[in-house]
Parts: structure tokens; C-alpha cells; sequence
């Protein structure tokens, strides 16, 4: 009874609307939508599917939620979209709904800043703290870890996967794997190394960046290939859970990553 709906909002009576929304004027809300407490939509929002909007998510104008995927392979299933708490979602961003073939569900986290016009196509997993910004485009099945920046305009190609806390330049193409914690920019992308200047905001030691940017010299700088470079960081760096993760990225990638 908290919530506040405009007049010219079209809402349906089985929706579960959380205390303290604000659904502004023009916005469409569909049978199978969640809206947990605290969420603010603007105006002329639409969110359909099974939708589920965490707490205290602002949404802003013309922003379109759980919409069929586009993929000609769907044929109405009743497929998933999970957003978390605390987000901002800016105008004309559109996020879809998953498909059977991708695992059913498209999920984006906590505290996360979608700026305009990004696109977060079906089936992708988004992490917590990560930014997109305006005109970022993740293609179906695409994964963005933890604290990640994207610059505007680029594109991160299907079945890819971002590693956490790397940053990512404007305009440029992803079509392998980014590792964690790197620099990457370009069409199509190569690695500049670790994101030193995000890591230190981020507030990593100075022995942590050491050791990183000594892994990435193997990966990138010298003349072993990536096998070796793995070996030999093995056996130069030790104790740091940082290089453990990226090592374990590498090890883990299906698509090769970006160097």
C-alpha cells in the first residue's frame, strides 16, 4: 500500500509490487514481475517475463527488461531475468531474458551502473560493482566479473568472458577472453598489461601490483608462449591469491584470452 503508481501506469494485478516503489507515468509492468522494496522506476519503463528488480534499483526512461531474446531460436519459454539490488540503469538500456539453450536465465548483480543505451543481451551474467558504459553491448551467453569498467561503445563478443576488475577501453572489440585485473583497448582488442590505476584505487598493496605487473611481463613481453609463461610464473611468484586467480582464468579459457 507504500508504493506509489501513476495514474497513466499500466501495471498487472499479479505482479508483486515491493513496499515504497515508484512506478512513474507510462511505465508497463507484466504478470510474472517481482519488484522488491525500494524500487523507483521514472517513467515510460517496461518490464515483462519473469522478471525479478532487487531492492532499492532505480530505473530510469525507456528502459526495456526481460523481453523475448533476440534469438530466432526461442519460442516462448518461460526463461528468467534476475537483476540485483542497488542498481542504476540508465535511459534506453535494455536487458532480455534467457533462453533453454543458454541455461534460462540472464542475471545482473548488486551496485552496478549501466549507463545509456547499453545492451545485456540473453543469458549473460553480470557481477557486482561493474560499470558499462554508454553503448556497451554483451552478446548472448557473455560473462562480466566483479568491478569491471567497459568503456563506451565497445562490444564483447558471445560466449566471452570478462575477468574481474579489468578495464576495458572505449570503442573497442572483445572477441576472446579478457583476463582479470588487465588493461585492454582496440579493434580488435589487445592487453596493455594490469589495470594498475584501477587496482590502486581499489586499494591492492604495492607488493600485490608488483607481482601482477611481473606476471603480465611473462604473459605479454617476453618470448614464451602461454604455457610457459604460466610455468614460469609459477615458479617466480608465490602466495599471492591475485596471480592464482588469473592463472586459473587462463587455465579455465575456451576461447584463448586477449594478449
Amino acid at each position: 500500500m507504500s508504493a506509489f503508481i501513476s495514474e497513466s501506469a499500466i501495471v498487472s494485478p499479479t505482479a508483486k509490487i515491493g513496499a515504497d516503489c515508484h512506478i512513474g507515468p507510462y511505465s508497463i509492468i507484466g504478470d510474472d514481475v517481482v519488484l522488491a522494496d525500494g524500487v523507483y522506476l521514472e517513467s515510460h519503463v517496461v518490464i515483462d517475463g519473469h522478471t525479478e528488480i532487487g531492492e532499492e534499483t532505480r530505473i530510469f526512461p525507456f528502459v526495456s527488461i526481460g523481453q523475448a531474446p533476440q534469438d530466432l531460436k526461442y519460442k516462448g519459454e518461460p526463461t528468467v531475468t534476475e537483476i540485483g539490488s542497488r542498481n542504476h540503469i540508465r535511459e534506453f538500456v535494455s536487458i532480455h531474458r534467457g533462453t533453454v539453450g543458454g541455461g534460462g536465465v540472464t542475471k545482473v548483480g548488486d551496485d552496478n551502473l549501466l549507463m545509456a543505451q547499453s545492451h545485456v543481451a540473453h543469458d549473460c551474467i553480470v557481477g557486482n560493482e561493474t560499470t558499462l558504459a554508454n553503448g556497451v553491448a554483451l552478446a548472448g551467453h557473455s560473462e562480466v566479473g566483479d568491478k569491471v569498467y567497459i568503456g563506451g561503445y565497445t562490444g564483447i563478443h558471445q560466449f566471452c568472458k570478462v575477468g574481474r576488475e579489468c578495464f576495458i577501453g572505449a570503442y573497442s572489440m572483445a572477441s576472446k577472453d579478457v583476463m582479470p585485473y588487465s588493461i585492454i583497448q582496440g579493434n580488435h582488442a589487445k592487453c596493455f598489461g594490469a589495470n594498475s590505476v584501477g587496482l590502486k584505487r581499489s586499494g591492492y598493496s604495492r607488493e600485490t601490483l608488483k607481482y601482477l605487473r611481473r606476471a603480465f611481463h611473462f604473459l605479454l613481453s617476453s618470448k614464451l608462449n602461454t604455457s610457459q609463461a604460466i610455468e614460469q610464473i609459477r615458479e617466480e611468484i608465490t602466495g599471492c591469491d591475485e596471480v592464482d586467480i588469473l592463472i586459473d582464468f587462463i587455465e579455465r579459457s575456451e576461447r584463448g584470452v586477449v594478449k
